[in-house]
């Protein structure tokens, strides 16, 4: 479960913090949807724009001081218009809510756009107070997809995010003639994750990535007008833009996304080389041949990057008794507002507030019968003052249970730090956001199940651990090498060290040396598989996301010592405990005015990102595949 959500998934794309955040896994995207176009980045004019000093004034530090000032209450302003046309959008869908929602957003992004470059005239001044110092600096690195200042240029800009994005979005496969019945991406979705004939999977993957080629020679182009609104505003191109987004020099970070790796690489080995004997015993070695790269249609999701579809052949023991919260809900009648208020429970638990009666009337818990709506799960805070939401269509199950967990771990960040300055209220960078959330779910144990009385008994013996341990990391594990390696491509493409002509190549190179995975086909450069993922047309940054796999059991971790937990983290619940909520607190609080590693600090004790305890986590399922494994031609 992890994901960003409409505006969200603009998030960087102009520093459109609206707080809303949805969960993983929903269609078009494994991380989310997207609402309002990035192309609204460069759109028309706005409405309101900063005040502009006269050209031959010297700005000082006061004069940057009250731009920071007058930015945050501006972008306030206008930020709340926009969450509340995306909320309307979103919960009552009408051709009338779009283009409303659509209009809004051009005058926002259009204004982020100027403010960014009035705030390069401050770069040079000295003596600024820290907090001015630090707005500037994230507006300045806030745009996701910098325009140029000529106006024609912005406009093809614009005009090019759109198309790529409609070329994703309007994406559907008729069969190899053309001609037969035409299957869009959550259909072709259900085939890859529930078939398991080889042809079948075969034509539903290449029929989906058919649909990129035409965006080819219209993303070659979005990146020489990146990059040049990237290097108006003194940045080398925007994927350094983007890197310099976490509170370190771009290529420092490079290196750091590169160190986690290098600490999770030998788990995902150990889960690559059993996931493909298992597949090789499905499909025959012919086609999964030992010590090679995997097909990358095989593995049960459209890209490859979560493996949970394929738990059934991989399963180490079959017949252990699952866990079945979904019956258990249903026979005691739990509804939306019953397991949502369970959610709340969790958090007051810990010692958080209560959520404001007004998220209660103002949430959207099930679907309305009267009109259409987004169903996708997000959090929200629409005024940027408290005005907490959840919007989803909530159904009996364990897997929604879990995700309410998730969502309320986005709203309790909004409501601890609306106080603070609007373009502090953002996660400590955008890995943290996301982190919450998944960290709280790991608390939702076999214990704290039965604590909660959706589980008589919790189970024992390892065979049973084992199982949930490999159901977690064929999600969790598995997402971490596409995580990273989305934006590897991007950022060498960006930078020019991969030309136009090797896009294709340079992608597939990527996608083996990570992830192990090979496309099942021979491809060209006249395909453009990275058009084939949402976040690619859509100008997404997705490095996030690995951060965030990495922090939650991080999160988790440091939760559980401040809760005097013994014994195994995996077996870890913070449910009850007001340490655990003290110390998260104290992280909420600061939202994103201080850098990532003082929050960091707060909640853990540590000044670095750390993926040992996501090792520590999955310890009894690395030493049941390393057993597996033995015999086996692992690598590829």
């Amino acid at each position: 479960m992890n994901s960003t959500s409409p505006v969200k998934s603009l998030l960087r794309a102009a520093l459109v913090v609206v707080p809303l955040i949805a969960t993983p896994g929903c269609a078009p995207s494994a991380h989310g949807t997207t609402a309002g176009s990035p192309a609204a980045t460069n759109a028309s004019p706005p409405a309101a724009e900063p005040q502009k000093p006269a050209a031959a004034a010297q700005p000082t530090a006061e004069d940057a001081r009250q731009f920071a000032t007058r930015v945050n209450e501006e972008l306030k302003r206008l930020w709340t218009r926009q969450a509340t046309a995306e909320w309307i959008k979103a919960t009552h869908i009408t051709d009338d809510t779009e283009r409303n929602a659509a209009l809004v957003n051009e005058e926002v992004l259009g204004y982020v756009n100027q403010a960014i470059k009035e705030a390069a005239r401050f770069k040079d001044v000295q003596g600024l107070d820290a907090d001015t110092a630090r707005t500037l600096h994230l507006l300045r690195v806030s745009s996701a997809l910098p325009a140029p200042s000529d106006a024609q240029k912005r406009a093809e800009l614009a005009g090019i995010a759109a198309k790529l994005e409609g070329i994703y979005g309007k994406g559907k496969y008729c069969g190899k003639d053309g001609k037969g019945q035409c299957k869009d991406l959550g259909e072709l979705s259900d085939v890859m994750a529930r078939s398991r004939n080889y042809d079948e999977l075969l034509e539903a993957w290449t029929g989906w990535h058919g649909i990129s080629p035409p965006m080819r020679p219209l993303y070659q182009r979005l990146v020489q007008l990146s990059n040049e609104g990237a290097q108006e505003i003194g940045f080398a191109d925007t994927g350094s833009l983007w890197r310099s987004n976490y509170d370190m020099p771009p290529e420092a970070f490079e290196k750091e996304a590169q160190r986690l790796w290098g600490q999770v690489k030998p788990l995902y080995d150990d889960l690559h080389c059993y996931v493909r004997a298992r597949l090789a015993r499905q499909y025959g070695e012919d086609k999964v041949p030992a010590g090679k790269a995997i097909p990358a249609h095989l593995l049960g999701n459209m890209w490859a990057q979560e493996w949970n579809n394929i738990y059934n052949l991989v399963e180490p023991y079959k017949g252990q008794p699952s866990l079945d919260v979904d019956a258990e809900l249903k026979r005691q009648n739990y509804d939306a507002l019953r397991m949502v208020k369970m959610g709340e429970n969790f958090f007051t638990s810990l010692g958080l507030k209560p959520l404001p009666q007004t998220f209660w009337e103002r949430s959207q818990f099930t679907k309305p019968r009267d009109r259409e709506v987004v169903c996708h799960a997000s959090a929200w805070d629409i005024t940027y003052d408290n005005d907490l939401r959840i919007k989803m269509c909530i159904k009996p199950t364990e897997e929604d249970l879990v995700t309410i967990h998730h969502e309320l771990g986005h709203n309790y960040y909004y409501t601890y730090y609306y106080k603070l300055p609007v373009l502090y209220q953002a996660g400590a960078h955008d890995g943290f956001h996301e982190a919450v959330g998944d960290a709280l779910t790991l608390s939702i144990t076999p214990g704290y199940l039965k604590q909660a009385g959706l589980l008589k008994e919790v189970p024992k013996g390892d065979k049973g651990l084992i199982n949930l341990q490999m159901k977690d990391a064929m999600e969790k594990v598995a997402f971490l090498p596409f995580g990273l390696l989305v934006d590897q491509w991007r950022w060498e493409v960006l930078s020019g060290r991969v030309k136009p002509e090797d896009y294709n190549k340079a992608w597939w190179a990527l996608r083996e040396k990570y992830q192990g995975v090979r496309a099942p086909v021979e491809r060209s450069e006249n395909d453009f598989d990275p058009g084939a993922k949402y976040h690619v047309p859509a100008n997404v940054p997705y490095t996030r996301y690995f951060l965030a796999r990495i922090l939650q059991f991080q999160f988790h971790r440091a939760l559980c010592q401040a809760a005097g937990q013994k014994g195994a983290l995996h077996e870890c619940s913070i449910y009850g405990n007001k340490e655990a909520g003290q110390r998260l607190q104290a992280m909420l609080e600061m939202g994103a005015s201080k850098p990532w590693p003082d929050a960091l600090q707060a909640l853990t004790g540590q000044r670095e990102m750390d993926a040992s305890a996501m090792l520590e986590y999955f310890a009894p399922l690395r030493t049941w595949l390393q057993e597996q494994n033995k015999g086996q031609k692992c690598g590829w």
